[in-house]
């Protein structure tokens, strides 16, 4: 079942590249996958759960299933002990099925959740401000057609709001802002992908600014001031070098989308503001309500779209409801785009299938011993990452390393604190995504909104996003290195 998990995964995910040609949408095959890696990880649970290895590596899980089997009563149908959980031996099979089938699964199944009510939170407060011509304050300051100035604008603005926000909710936003720029849908394709390049490539050197370096500051393998200071400058030549290089090729302006007359009328100059400052306030606050709060930062996303929706139906509840009714938060509703979601639901389903059966700790394990350079490694795992979730790839590794003392020396000064290690797995593992359209959130993000074709990005965008990883990783080594 080891191997036919790695060919079910290969199938599906050959699936989702070929969404055109096939004419099947790629939610369909993501669900199906995900739901086909976890019947055959039930199917084979006796040969692929591994409570020796686990007691080995893991025994905070291993005491965990068993806190979890106490609390639903279930310690003596299954005819498990604390003398059996403290001495690493199989459980037997009726323990291994309900390991995979309630422990493995609900724990999966709570991180995906964390981000699809994150992606649902901040795609409808864009969308809210988005129905309340919010972006048209942004938009009216855009004079620029031509095409390589807008696209340095654009890239850079997204670099720097990935750093506040995080890359998936800045990859929502700016898309939903091209909207208002541009017109034809291939030129729009373009942009929103060297958005998605700009936005990992600043996520990478802000602590907040993507899920993997969130995991890598609260863990503490990273601290606030030189993951800055020591990622920023190779993030943003990822960031620059693909620019530089389109810049010397791409002429021309690009076409503006025809405004409607009368679209005005639905919302004053100062609703759209208020509005705007409102949402980008909220998708702002929810990285400071995490750090005030220590809740996940999907709860932080969840207030701000209940303040916005509060505020919506305050601010309309006395006006005469007949061409304001898209304003509505239960007409936005109705256009979150509910397939990018289960799309997401589906990938990370079967990403999660591959993690919880040893694939991607067997993968890690390989690795570091068939290699052993700590940059060489990080870069094999940027590009893995363009394939598989980075988070269970980052998530590996850490498991993998532990922090060493400040006064380490030799290899082992690699693995302290902000030691280049950590840092080199931050920039890797949250730019090389943007590779493949389908190896970040950000990119999915894109990908779903805009409805960008897997291949045309794999011809047209994986290159250049090559380019700049493989030159920010350059940046770094010259910096530390050597």
């Amino acid at each position: 079942m080891f191997i036919a998990m790695v060919i079910v995964f290969i199938l599906g995910y050959t699936a989702i590249a070929l969404e055109h040609p096939l004419k099947v949408d790629k939610a369909a095959s993501a669900l199906l996958t995900g739901v086909a890696l976890w019947v055959l990880f039930v199917i084979g649970a006796d040969e692929l759960v591994d409570w020796k290895g686990m007691f080995d590596n893991s025994i905070e899980k291993l005491e965990a299933f068993y806190h979890y089997v106490v609390d639903a009563g279930m310690q003596d149908k299954l005819g498990v002990t604390p003398a059996m959980v403290m001495s690493g031996k199989d459980l037997g099979p009726e323990a291994t099925h309900y390991f995979v089938t309630h422990f493995e699964l609900l724990h999966h199944l709570g991180e995906i959740a964390e981000i699809l009510f994150f992606l649902l939170g901040a795609m409808t407060i864009v969308e809210i401000v988005d129905q309340h011509q919010g972006f048209k304050v942004i938009t009216d300051k855009i004079k620029t057609t031509k095409r390589i100035k807008l696209l340095w604008i654009l890239s850079v603005l997204t670099f720097f709001m990935s750093a506040a926000l995080d890359n998936l909710t800045t990859t929502i936003v700016m898309v939903a802002l091209l909207r208002k720029l541009i017109a034809d849908r291939p030129t729009r394709w373009f942009f929103a992908s060297m958005i998605v390049l700009a936005a990992n490539a600043g996520g990478a050197w802000s602590p907040i600014g993507d899920v993997t370096t969130i995991m890598l500051w609260v863990k503490g393998e990273v601290t606030t001031i030189p993951i800055i200071r020591d990622v920023f400058l190779p993030s943003f030549v990822t960031m620059v070098l693909p620019l530089v290089i389109l810049s010397l090729g791409q002429k021309g302006n690009v076409e503006r989308p025809q405004i409607d007359s009368d679209s005005s009328e639905f919302t004053t100059a100062a609703q759209r503001i208020f509005i705007l400052i409102l949402g980008v306030s909220c998708l702002l606050f929810v990285p400071v309500f995490k750090t005030i709060t220590h809740l996940p930062p999907y709860m932080g996303m969840l207030l701000g779209l209940g303040v916005m929706w509060l505020t919506t139906e305050v601010m309309h509840r006395d006006k005469v409801i007949g061409g304001k009714k898209h304003l509505k938060v239960t007409n936005v509703l109705s256009k979150v785009d509910v397939p990018t979601v289960l799309f997401f639901l589906g990938i990370l389903t079967a990403v999660a299938s591959l993690q919880s059966a040893g694939h991607l700790e067997l993968l890690a394990k390989y690795l570091d011993k068939a290699i052993g350079d700590i940059y060489i490694i990080n870069i094999i795992i940027g590009l893995l990452s363009a394939v598989v979730d980075n988070v269970p790839l980052v998530a590996g590794a850490m498991g993998m390393y532990n922090i060493t003392p400040d006064n380490s020396i030799g290899e082992m000064a690699y693995y302290v604190v902000d030691g280049q290690f950590w840092q080199f797995l931050a920039y890797c593992a949250g730019t090389g995504g943007s590779i493949l359209i389908i190896g970040s959130a950000a990119g999915v993000a894109a990908m779903g909104m805009e409805k960008i074709d897997f291949i045309w990005y794999l011809k047209k965008i994986s290159l250049l996003a090559l380019t700049g990883y493989i030159g920010g990783a350059v940046v770094y080594y010259l910096m530390f290195g050597l």
